[in-house]
C-alpha cells in the first residue's frame, strides 16, 4: 500500500463512503482532532505509570479509532434506501461510556475530595495529562458543531464528553500516585 496517492494535492480529500471534500472541512478538523487527541493518549501512555492505566489507555485509543470513523462518515453514503447500513462502521456503544465513568469512580475513590479548580501541572506526565484533556475538549468542540450541521450516532459525542473528565480524573490520579503537588486555583482579590 502506498502512503502517498496524490490525490489530495489539491486540498481535497475523501470521506468513508468516497464523498470528496476540502481538507479544511469541519469534518476533516473533526476527526483530525480525534486523531491529534490520540496521538497525546500514547504520549501518556509511554510514560513510567502502572500498567493498569496503559490497558485502559490502549482501550480508549481504539475507540477513538471508531469515533475517528464515525467522524470521517459522508452521513448519505453510510446508509442504503432501505435504511440498512452501507458501511460497515464500528460504534462506540453505553458499555464503552460506562467503562470510562467505573474507571472514574474507582481513580475517585482514592482521591481526596476537589475543593478548587486546580492548576495544570506538577509532574511532566501529569501535565501530559491536561493537554490531552484541552485536546479532548476541542474534538468535543468541533464533533459538536459537526453534530449540528450533519447528525452523526450520539454516543460518538457522550464518549468525547466523558474522555475529557477522565483525563482530567487520571491527571489527578497520577498526581496522587507521583506525589506531585495539586496547586489550588485560588482568585487574588484586587
Amino acid at each position: 500500500m502506498k502512503i502517498y496517492t496524490k490525490t489530495g494535492d489539491k486540498g481535497t480529500t475523501a470521506l468513508f463512503g468516497g464523498t470528496r471534500v476540502p481538507k479544511h472541512h469541519i469534518r476533516i478538523d473533526s476527526y483530525g482532532t480525534v486523531d491529534e487527541l490520540n496521538s497525546y493518549i500514547g504520549l501518556i501512555r509511554d510514560q513510567n505509570i502502572e500498567k493498569h492505566h496503559k490497558d485502559i489507555l490502549i482501550i480508549i485509543q481504539d475507540k477513538l479509532f471508531t469515533v475517528g470513523a464515525i467522524l470521517a462518515t459522508d452521513p448519505e453514503k453510510a446508509m442504503l434506501k432501505n435504511g440498512k447500513e452501507r458501511l460497515n462502521i464500528p460504534k462506540i456503544s453505553t458499555d464503552d461510556i460506562a467503562l470510562l465513568e467505573q474507571e472514574m469512580d474507582t481513580m475517585n475513590e482514592t482521591l481526596p475530595p476537589m475543593t478548587h479548580f486546580v492548576l495544570p501541572g506538577g509532574h511532566q506526565t501529569v501535565s501530559y495529562c491536561h493537554i490531552t484533556r484541552c485536546v479532548c475538549r476541542r474534538a468535543e468542540r468541533l464533533a459538536s458543531a459537526l453534530n449540528e450541521l450533519e447528525p452523526f450516532l450520539p454516543e460518538a459525542l457522550t464518549y468525547l464528553n466523558r474522555l475529557s473528565d477522565y483525563l482530567f480524573v487520571l491527571a489527578r490520579k497520577l498526581s496522587h500516585t507521583l506525589q506531585a503537588e495539586e496547586v489550588k486555583w485560588i482568585p487574588q482579590k484586587n
